[in-house]
């Protein structure tokens, strides 16, 4: 098999495994979902990395007493099927790269990433990813059992605050104005709306 260095030399619609994606040597970041290929947005904007900065701070400084770790993109999440007990690279065909990740099992994370659905993921919206956060990520997280999901909206200043409940997603509330927006599977700890979108 040739090497392949640029992501032209892909099938845009072919299938493929977390097996191919360590030998691609091109320098454009993608994600695959489900075996298909997903260009990551170029550089975010400025006030993608504000949001981003003060959520993961603010996870990763309370994560530490809680023995969970806290990732930001870019990151490999490698989500398997749990009906197959083989986790061999051949046979996972989704890796994502959340924008922030909490895992607090030890036995997910090793050296090249995370194996295994998070407990907390916060997804940071662009026109670019758009369409992938709010459906196929959406669906994906909910399938694989991620246990909270935050979709962060910079141009509303909104945070969907989703929770599993019985294999499915619930819309517990979107926050849009000053107050404390809850971690609900780390039951006491909050965030600031006014702190994550002071400079958005």
């Amino acid at each position: 098999m040739p090497e392949i260095t640029h992501i032209s030399q892909l099938d845009i619609n072919g299938t493929y495994t977390y097996a191919d994606y360590l030998t691609w040597r091109f320098e454009e970041y993608v994600e695959l979902i489900k075996g298909k290929i997903f260009l990551m947005s170029p550089a975010p904007k400025r006030v993608h990395q504000d949001i981003s900065g003060v959520i993961f701070n603010r996870l990763y400084t309370y994560m530490e007493k809680q023995k969970c770790k806290t990732y930001n993109a870019p990151f490999d999440v490698r989500l398997h099927n749990k009906s197959k007990s083989s986790l061999a690279n051949k046979d996972i065909f989704t890796v994502v790269q959340p924008d922030i990740c909490v895992i607090c099992d030890p036995a997910k994370l090793d050296d090249a990433g995370c194996i295994g659905a998070p407990d907390l993921i916060v997804e940071i919206l662009s026109k670019a990813t758009y369409k992938k956060d709010l459906d196929d990520k959406f669906k994906l997280y909910e399938e694989n059992g991620v246990k909270e999901y935050w979709i962060v909206n910079p141009d509303e200043k909104a945070i969907h605050v989703y929770v599993l409940i019985n294999h499915k997603y619930d819309l517990l509330k979107i926050y849009d104005g000053k107050g404390e927006i809850p971690v609900n599977i780390f039951s006491g700890f909050a965030l600031l709306w006014e702190e994550i979108f002071f400079h958005a």
